[in-house]
């Protein structure tokens, strides 16, 4: 065994272990296990709800798409810090309501401002339809970094399986409190490795951040900016507004917001969010710093630029050390999914079907769920060959199709009826799976548009198809109201 596989697996056995000893002797009903009994305090929030956006994709996806595409990766930071910013007004309204309702998962926060189980229903799939290619994302990016970090001793399909077993352990021993105190250690570590290699790397091989730039330009004219094919300045603003709406409808996220004690604690963490998301370019910085040092990487390869640059860089065992702040991205975050995938489908998709289910039971039923979750995630991450970047913006076409009726619920007078919002949701996602399906777009559809329209996001396009159904169901629905009224 080298020394950086060592390093590795004394991180992974630590983290399973810290995540098994923080069930610390509760009874793990379903409201403890997936939401921390609504309990936790600012730090842990924090960690939950900002410390989530350090994944795999952070790590690996972040500085392989500087790699890839240049300028372009900088909308990562962009919608980011507009989604913490919003945050300040859009979480305190959903966790009021949540604990006043005693809510468990994001499809019961729709079923009770709609008073409808089938819309419920149908966030639930939703959410389990764009979870399942985040938590390959991490699982992915997990094998990566164990192949690599290894010098390929060991194979990604070994690490994947491995991580999910051990995931699988302490996410039904632990719930939501394992990745609370595992997401502490997490971002600790993410972040002096990160901010490590962000500086040493540029100033070691090029003398500096501007002067790597400077080389970067003048190797590549014009790659810095929003110029390669694809990711032009309509594909930049597109994909930044349907990322920072989605950030909080991913279902883990979401469910995030009811662990905390106090509505208080998200507009203080909003203060701070912002900042903690640069944290970012230094895992950019990365992957601009390995374009002309490790060059030629293509396609999912890409993703590769990090560890590729360290394993050139650095000693075996500092490679150990970065690619155990790795394994953690993968750990944690894909725990959190897990926990928030398994309580929607007891509680919103299981229940409905047998609706007299005692509260022990669905909790064993949102545990049962978690290894076949975890099981799909692992045969399609095996099977599956997309890049980093390009499985989380898929994710998020899907999910922010949820934004328009959750942000209509939070009005006085919501204009959207049930019946519309559950139509919008319907056809914005059958939008994002056609266009993913048969690899359909602007270009294909509309070849005489300008380039500028055809670079709009798939994502973009299917929540515009999501808003004309929803107000033009919604208007339908009140004329024909009036009309019987009348």
């Amino acid at each position: 065994m080298n020394a950086s596989i060592a390093v590795i697996s004394v991180a992974f056995v630590g983290a399973v272990v810290v995540g098994l000893l923080a069930r610390g002797g509760r009874k793990m009903g379903l409201e403890q296990w997936s939401v921390g009994g609504r309990g936790f305090g600012a730090a842990l929030v924090f960690v939950l709800l900002a410390g989530e956006i350090y994944t795999t994709f952070t790590f690996l996806g972040a500085s392989g798409f500087a790699y890839g595409k240049g300028g372009a990766v900088l909308y990562i930071m962009t919608y980011s810090c507009l989604a913490f910013v919003s945050s300040y007004w859009l979480l305190p309204p959903i966790w009021r309501f949540a604990k006043e309702h005693r809510l468990l998962s994001q499809p019961d926060f729709f079923v009770q401002k709609y008073d409808s189980e089938l819309l419920g229903v149908i966030v639930a799939i939703v959410g389990l339809v764009a979870t399942i290619p985040y938590l390959v994302l991490q699982f992915k990016g997990l094998g990566i970094i164990v192949e690599v970090a290894s010098s390929s001793a060991f194979s990604p399909a070994a690490a994947i399986v491995i991580g999910a077993v051990a995931m699988t352990a302490y996410v039904v021993a632990s719930g939501v409190h394992g990745s609370a105190w595992n997401a502490s250690i997490k971002d600790c570590m993410i972040f002096l490795t990160s901010a490590f290699l962000g500086i040493y790397l540029p100033y070691h091989y090029y003398g500096g951040i501007g002067a790597m730039f400077s080389a970067i330009e003048e190797a590549k004219p014009g790659f810095l900016a929003l110029s390669v094919p694809g990711t032009g300045p309509v594909w930049y603003c597109s994909t930044i507004a349907i990322s920072a709406l989605g950030l909080y409808m991913w279902p883990h996220t979401f469910a995030s917001i009811y662990t905390s004690r106090s509505a208080v604690t998200f507009k203080r963490n909003a203060i701070y969010m912002p900042l903690y998301s640069l944290v970012m370019l230094f895992s950019m910085l990365v992957g601009f710093a390995a374009i002309l040092r490790v060059p030629n990487l293509t396609g999912g390869q890409i993703d590769l630029a990090l560890l590729k640059l360290s394993v050139a860089t650095f000693d075996p065992w500092f490679v150990g050390v970065i690619g155990a702040a790795g394994v953690l991205t993968a750990l944690v975050p894909g725990s959190m999914m897990l926990i928030a995938a398994s309580t929607l489908f007891a509680t919103n998709i299981y229940r409905r079907g047998f609706p007299n289910t005692s509260d022990e039971s669905v909790s064993v039923v949102a545990k049962c769920a978690v290894p076949v979750i975890a099981a799909i995630a692992v045969y399609l991450t095996v099977n599956g060959g997309d890049s980093i970047v390009s499985l989380l913006i898929m994710g998020y076409s899907i999910v922010t199709q949820l934004f328009p009726a959750l942000a209509a619920s939070l009005l006085a007078n919501n204009p959207i009826h049930r019946s519309a919002a559950a139509a919008g949701i319907v056809a914005g996602v059958i939008t994002v799976a056609i266009v993913v399906t048969f690899k359909i777009n602007l270009a294909v559809l509309i070849p005489w548009a300008p380039s500028e329209v055809q670079d709009i996001n798939a994502g973009f396009i299917a929540l515009g198809v999501n808003l004309a159904v929803t107000f033009g169901l919604s208007m339908l629905v009140r004329r024909r109201t009036a009309v019987a009224l009348s």
